[in-house]
């Protein structure tokens, strides 16, 4: 190998570096703004009625997820991605039943869509580097925590809908908090 071959290997392993550094400085300030549009859109939609209290249910959140002081940035990165397309998936069903506007709706997926496109090229690099963390183990334990398998089940009728919603403002807090960690 030549002198000039290593000299831009090199020069190549420290501008990726610092490109991806500069990214999670840059994913945190986007995470952060975009979460809290996302909350102030899920809130312009209407609230839980008296009557679907009863119809609560608590969601088992992974109990990594109650320690996320353990994360690393790289773990962050994967379970705010996971965390974002189940609500993206979530948004794209057929929510008629709920009175909500579809304008709020397109909003909310037009800005989802958006943070995972920020997160994707990273989440990529996370993933080819195929070191296990305790990231991977939380999105694997996310799978499990399926919103989508409760509407499913409540027919997808307007309580089940309102108590989704209440679900997602706390996932966006708690990606909110996740984004402290995407820093340099």
């Amino acid at each position: 190998m030549t002198y000039w071959c290593l000299l831009q290997m090199v020069l190549l392993l420290c501008f990726s570096t610092t490109a991806l550094s500069m990214n999670y400085s840059l994913l945190r300030f986007q995470q952060r703004r975009s979460d809290t549009v996302c909350q102030k859109l899920l809130r312009q939609l209407p609230s839980t009625p008296q009557h679907c209290l009863e119809v609560r249910m608590d969601f088992q959140v992974p109990e990594e997820m109650r320690q996320a002081q353990q994360f690393r940035k790289e773990d962050a990165v994967l379970v705010i991605y996971e965390m974002l397309q189940q609500i993206f998936g979530i948004l794209t069903r057929d929510f008629s039943s709920t009175g909500w506007s579809e304008t709020v709706i397109e909003d909310l997926l037009v800005e989802l869509q958006g943070q995972m496109d920020h997160l994707e090229p990273i989440q990529k690099e996370i993933m080819q580097k195929k070191t296990f963390t305790m990231g991977d183990m939380t999105v694997l334990h996310l799978k499990k925590y399926n919103l989508v398998q409760y509407l499913t089940s409540m027919e997808y009728n307007s309580c089940a809908w309102t108590v989704v919603r209440a679900q997602m403002l706390k996932n966006f807090s708690f990606l909110k908090s996740l984004t402290g960690y995407l820093q340099d």
